[in-house]
Formats: C-alpha cells, sequence, structure tokens
C-alpha cells in the first residue's frame, strides 16, 4: 500500500491497555491511527471528517458505542464503523448492525483479523464514493450522503433501512434471498431465527410505497424479495 494510499482511522476505546494493543496493530499495517477514550468525544471527532473507517468499542463512558453510531447516521456521518465488543452473542451483533455499524468483531480477536476487515471497510467505501447515486426505475440512491428518494420525494430511512435498499438497489430487478441478506446487510453467516430481516423489509416497504400509486418491492413466496422499476407520480 503506498503512501498515497495509506488508512486514516479514528479509534474509540476507554480501556488504555486496549487502546493502545490495538493502535500498535494497526500502526504496524501502515495505518494513521488517531485515539480517543470515550463516545462523547469519538462523536465530535467523527464529525469533524477526515476518517476512512471508525472502529468503536460497544461499552464507552458518557456514550455506548451504540449511541455514537446511531447519532453518526442520523447526522449523515457515512464513515465505515467497526464495532468491538466482548459481547459476541448474534443478539449483540444485530443490535450494533441495525444501528449502523458496517462490521462487527468479538473480544478476543487475531491482529490479522482486525487488520483484514479494516482494510475490507476502506475498499468498500472506497469503491462506493466512484458509484455516487444508483438509479432504478423512480427510485434513486445518493450512496455517499445516504439519502434515498423516490419521484424526486425523499424517503427518511433508518441507518439499516438504508442498508437493507442499498443492497436491494445492488441487485434491483433481481430477487435476493433471506439468507442473503442475513449475510450482507447484517453480517451474519447463520440464521439467527429471528424475523429481523421481515421487520426491516416491511418497514423499508412501507416507506418506500406509502403515498405511492404502485409497489416496487415485491415478496417473491419461498424465495426472498426484488425491487420492481415503476415510473408514474405520487398520489395526490
Amino acid at each position: 500500500m503506498g503512501q498515497s494510499d495509506q488508512i486514516s482511522v479514528l479509534l474509540v476505546e476507554d480501556d488504555a491497555a486496549a487502546r493502545a494493543n490495538i493502535a500498535a496493530i494497526l500502526s504496524s499495517a501502515g495505518m494513521i491511527v488517531e485515539q480517543v477514550e470515550d463516545g462523547s468525544a469519538g462523536l465530535h471527532r467523527a464529525g469533524s471528517g477526515g476518517y476512512d473507517v471508525i472502529i468503536l468499542d460497544r461499552m464507552l463512558p458518557y456514550l455506548s458505542g451504540i449511541d455514537v453510531v446511531t447519532r453518526m447516521r442520523v447526522a449523515g456521518v457515512g464513515v465505515p464503523v467497526l464495532m468491538l465488543s466482548a459481547l459476541g452473542r448474534s443478539e449483540h451483533r444485530v443490535e450494533g448492525l441495525e444501528s449502523g455499524v458496517d462490521d462487527y468483531l468479538a473480544k478476543p480477536f487475531e491482529p490479522d483479523e482486525l487488520i483484514a476487515r479494516v482494510r475490507a471497510l476502506w475498499r468498500r467505501a472506497s469503491r462506493r464514493q466512484h458509484e455516487p447515486m444508483l438509479l432504478f426505475g423512480d427510485l434513486e440512491c445518493h450512496v455517499k450522503a445516504r439519502t434515498v428518494f423516490r419521484q424526486g420525494r425523499h424517503l427518511p430511512l433508518s441507518p439499516k433501512e438504508f442498508e437493507l435498499f442499498r443492497y436491494l438497489m445492488d441487485h434491483a430487478g433481481e430477487v435476493v434471498t433471506r439468507e442473503m441478506l442475513l449475510r450482507h446487510v447484517w453480517k451474519l453467516s447463520f440464521d439467527p431465527q429471528t424475523n429481523v430481516v421481515d421487520v426491516n423489509v416491511g418497514r423499508l416497504r412501507r416507506k418506500l410505497e406509502d403515498g405511492f400509486d404502485s409497489p416496487v418491492l415485491e415478496t417473491v413466496w419461498g424465495t426472498g424479495y426484488r425491487l420492481i422499476a415503476r415510473t408514474g407520480s405520487a398520489d395526490v
């Protein structure tokens, strides 16, 4: 990785020893690391911009990691976030990913895996910068701004609804299975035996279709979901 490709990381971790260890691991891989100790400071720094990836501990003073990323996403900060936590059960992962976290790594972890995950988030974000808007039918997905429009009307989506919509837009017109959504949107390689996908698809469908005269998100029974292209005007 050349000098111009150095990854800038904001590390938010309250445990001094863990913070020093993580910073050393990332620095050894050529990354630039800025460190803060609590959630409030982390939120302030995140809003200032200039970071490629943010690493958040889940349990932080003042604001938890969940609170930090939720407020970031509401404020429109789209920097990819990797959450670290000793809480590694599926429900904890789902809660973190629902809040707008891009990846979730349980403690303890191997240094090589941490480095690989940070680089993967950076590459994914770099690719998105070159495709700022996705269009399908009367739908628009502004990737960098994390905003969605239908027929020119802004649709306010939660962080997880946006990630779900973005994945469906990447596969517009194709059937996307529940397993694909669990793996790529929730980053789960197994079925947590919850209705998290169905609930979020239902919420997204209502936001995409309420006030419009035609559906755009259909359920393919027994298989999954598919975005369908529509044109037309909103109901008056």
